[in-house]
């Protein structure tokens, strides 16, 4: 699908909105960037300490930047609707996973598109998720929530081996794992009980949730809902490292398949999102192919991350981030820039790592690799000689980030070969 402005340079709109973003990281930062480069206003939350600081970028493009614990919805709350009576805000949207029941809470207090408290349920808690869908009729994996130990036997005398256990309402492969054997699903339970690492300054809840392994390649379904309905822009395969972990190496937009399977992931997608009940803004929709059938993973109320957003702007053309705010503004989205001419017919990204080591010297190859036409962007993620998480199991591993394009999406796939051949991470 391709989403085209005309020849001429978008110059901008002729009204201005207010935006507010809840705590913005990663993907999220996208919507600021969008925002002020078409001369609207932005108004971001943040508390400002601890695990919670917006990056330096995003305090320069800020409007307005209200200091408040973000993870206390009440005070977010006063705090953004003393905001609004003193000069309106047009739309919320959420800075990360952690924030959509602040956004979805605040754009109903403020009388804007939100999601209902049963579909941030949905999206928030896996074990809910996968309910939604199943009662929908859709396949899911089988699986049951447990809290302790002692739930755990039971468990997997229903899943099965092998399975998969996460946190029910975590996100970036934090504590995922494959299990083989009832000691591996008490290890890794254990493991997210001890976890004294904080997310945003969240801690794990004690709930996990146990599923049957579903093998098959992994692909992602992202795109917007307007009104109630839901349009997949692209779809995307996500490559992965090595079993028992599930660690992201990499993405390419779109995915090599045929349109006949294409379809068929997009309109499974389409009834996954409408199950859960996500009627406006972004959604990020992961799933596997299983013997040809797609299987949900995860259904997300955000801008998918990993620069997936970037992805499918130079594949099709669409911003995802403009778009979504041009739909609850009810601004044009020609006119605010959420269309623009695809650069290429496939791109990708794939993310390095130090293979398991706690540091690193070089990356060989980095500045050859860099000079080729078809990168877009090179990112060192991790400088020489910091420590790294030595357990590869999540996105705090990874070192290093290519962005490129190619002709094609099989070319895109070869490609992200090459770079994990010819980049070469040495004194690791």
């Amino acid at each position: 699908m391709n989403h085209r402005r005309p020849q001429s340079e978008f110059r901008g709109t002729s009204v201005s909105y207010r935006v507010l973003v809840v705590q913005p990281a990663f993907s999220a930062n996208a919507y600021i960037a969008h925002a002020r480069s078409i001369g609207w206003d932005v108004v971001v939350a943040s508390y400002e300490n601890a695990g919670r600081v917006i990056a330096d970028a995003v305090r320069s493009l800020t409007t307005e930047l209200i200091t408040v614990d973000t993870n206390d919805n009440a005070a977010l709350e006063a705090a953004v609707v003393e905001s609004h009576e003193r000069n309106p805000i047009h739309a919320v949207v959420a800075g990360g996973e952690y924030y959509v029941p602040g956004a979805a809470q605040l754009s109903a207090r403020l009388g804007l598109p939100a999601l209902t408290p049963t579909a941030v349920d949905q999206v928030r808690h896996k074990g809910k998720m996968r309910q939604a869908v199943a009662d929908a009729g859709l396949e899911v994996p089988k699986f049951v929530v447990v809290s302790a130990p002692a739930d755990l036997e039971e468990a997997c005398t229903y899943v099965g081996f092998p399975a998969v256990i996460k946190p029910v309402d975590s996100g970036g492969s934090v504590h995922v794992s494959r299990v083989d054997s009832i000691e591996e699903a008490r290890a890794a339970l254990a493991a997210m009980h001890a976890e004294e690492g904080l997310e945003f300054d969240r801690a794990l809840t004690r709930d996990a949730i146990l599923e049957q392994y579903v093998p098959g390649t992994e692909y992602s379904a992202d795109g917007y809902v307007r009104d109630g309905e839901v349009v997949v822009v692209a779809v995307t395969r996500k490559l992965l490292g090595p079993e028992p972990r599930f660690l992201e190496l990499g993405h390419l937009t779109p995915a090599p398949l045929d349109e006949a399977t294409r379809h068929e992931l997009t309109s499974y997608a389409t009834r996954v999102v409408e199950a859960v009940g996500i009627t406006t803004g972004p959604f990020h929709c992961e799933l596997r192919l299983s013997e040809g059938r797609p299987v949900l993973m995860e259904v997300a109320a955000r801008l998918p991350g990993d620069k997936i957003t970037e992805l499918m702007e130079m594949a099709t053309g669409l911003m995802l981030p403009g778009k979504v705010l041009a739909d609850i503004t009810g601004a044009d989205p020609e006119r605010s820039g959420a269309y623009r001419e695809p650069v290429a017919k496939a791109a990708g990204i794939r993310f390095l790592t130090a293979g398991g080591a706690g540091s690193y010297a070089r990356l060989e190859g980095w500045d050859e690799l860099a000079a080729e036409p078809w990168v877009v962007a090179s990112h060192v993620l991790v400088e020489p000689g910091t420590g790294i998480t030595t357990d590869e199991a999540d996105y705090h591993c990874r070192i290093a980030a290519v962005v490129f394009t190619a002709d094609s999406p099989e070319e895109a796939h070869e490609r992200w070969s090459e770079i994990g051949d010819r980049v070469r991470v040495l004194g690791a």
